[in-house]
């Protein structure tokens, strides 16, 4: 199965899993700054050059021989899944993509179809009833999940245990793992961790969020999305990703996390 989903420095000071929808930009540009001394010009997602990724048949023997031995710092970064999946839904479903058109073809006329979702357009200002519309997604992300129809599972929507699992399943090891909501204090522990060829300072890099400006912006309080009904299916999706990475379950408003991440644990969970 090798690493998919793992980004490595060509430098190899650094080994990182990418996670959707948990600033995988920024920190690709990040790394790739580490490097190079500038960024990628575009979205990070889209190079081929600068940055080993898994995804790119060169990288792949030096990627795996890195992580068998536990060469380089390794780390990844994750999300509240209450805040993940309300993303996923506005930039995935409800936007307009990189290339003009919508995600995956015909992913939203079948939800639409099939859910009832409405998704708005750019050309009404993306008018439409955002809670209900989000509440059958959330049907939708639930039966992709739990019995793989109408289709498999999105990687911006299924659970982060899974991709954070892969790597430690196939001999990988975690030096890192820290969250979206204080990048900086864990982007920079990362960086402390490890010499980069050019060096970098947190507080100066923009953030790149390269789903942003495209779709709908959120117009409530995430707690607003989430009746008890909607609770339950996050909970049901996503009970791994709340008690491994200490998210709190109990209040959707609440996006910062209550308690430390266990590393070991993290291992002695996801590594079987």
């Amino acid at each position: 199965m090798g690493f998919p989903g793992t980004w490595m420095t060509e430098s190899e000071s650094l080994v990182y899993r990418v996670v959707p929808k948990c600033a995988c930009s920024s920190i690709g540009q990040i790394m790739y700054y580490s490097d190079h001394g500038e960024f990628f010009d575009g979205d990070i997602h889209d190079a081929t050059g600068g940055l080993h990724k898994w995804a790119l048949d060169h990288s792949q023997p030096k990627i795996e021989a890195n992580v068998r031995a536990h060469k380089s710092y390794s780390f990844t970064c994750v999300r509240n899944p209450y805040t993940r999946i309300l993303s996923s839904f506005f930039d995935k479903i409800c936007g307009i993509q990189r290339n003009g058109k919508r995600y995956r073809g015909n992913l939203v006329p079948m939800l639409i179809q099939k859910y009832g979702i409405e998704v708005g357009d750019p050309d009404n200002g993306f008018e439409f009833d955002q809670i209900e519309s989000f509440r059958r997604f959330l049907l939708f992300a639930r039966d992709t999940i739990r019995w793989r129809r109408p289709m498999d599972p999105d990687i911006h929507w299924s659970a982060m245990a899974g991709h954070v699992s892969t790597f430690i399943v196939n001999g990988g090891q975690y030096d890192n793992i820290f969250w979206t909501e204080s990048f900086n204090d864990g982007m920079d522990s990362v960086l402390k961790a490890v010499e980069t060829p050019v060096p970098v300072d947190i507080e100066a890099i923009p953030r790149f969020n390269e789903s942003e400006g495209h779709g709908p912006k959120r117009a409530h309080p995430v707690e607003d999305y989430f009746d008890d009904l909607s609770m339950h299916l996050v909970y049901e999706i996503y009970k791994r990703d709340f008690l491994l990475f200490k998210y709190d379950f109990e209040n959707p408003g609440n996006k910062m996390p209550i308690g430390e991440i266990d590393l070991d644990e993290v291992h002695a969970k996801l590594g079987n």
